[in-house]
């Protein structure tokens, strides 16, 4: 099994979409529906916001053996709806929509796709990368990114329903 990562563009969205509904797919199989819900998000608004990140950043693929396995899109801040957070205070790059064909869990991908993004932000200039994600349940989902060498930073609860999220950081510098 060969991991390479290539830089993504609007072609790529149609396996990008793949992506996250199989990640919602999964999440809904594990009972863990509050994340994305439990429909498709190729079908929703998310559309529109993965196109303004790519639009924003630059969106990176990992193919497994020639195939798209992981994307995520890295920009220079995390947008808007995190606004009320303290900024950090130095040039940063920011993590967007990780999310991988749950056919190649536990291959290493998203893995390969954080420390891409590491070295990115490296060659940028900035010593800060940082991701938000969603904190509730069991948060596995934090532990995944503090196994990839981010620590917790803020928490915050998003939108009407309280979405509880974690922004996280790692140095890179």
């Amino acid at each position: 099994m060969t991991i390479t990562i290539r830089e993504g563009g609007p072609d790529d969205l149609p396996a990008i979409l793949r992506m996250l509904d199989s990640s919602v797919e999964w999440l809904v199989s594990q009972g863990r529906t509050r994340q994305w819900g439990t429909r498709p998000l190729s079908g929703t608004g998310t559309v529109q916001a993965v196109e303004r990140a790519m639009a924003e950043g630059t969106t990176y693929i990992a193919e497994t053996d020639g195939e798209p396995a992981a994307t995520l899109t890295l920009t220079d801040g995390p947008g808007a709806y995190l606004s009320h957070l303290p900024a950090p205070g130095e040039p940063e790059r920011y993590i967007h929509w990780l999310a991988s064909d749950r056919r190649f869990k536990g291959r290493g991908a998203g893995s390969a796709l954080i420390e891409h993004a590491a070295e990115a932000t490296r060659r940028a200039g900035a010593g800060l990368l940082r991701v938000d994600c969603y904190a509730g349940d069991d948060r596995k989902l934090v532990a995944y990114y503090e196994a990839n060498g981010f620590t917790p930073t803020h928490a915050f609860a998003h939108g009407p329903d309280a979405w509880p999220g974690q922004v996280l950081a790692r140095r890179v510098g």
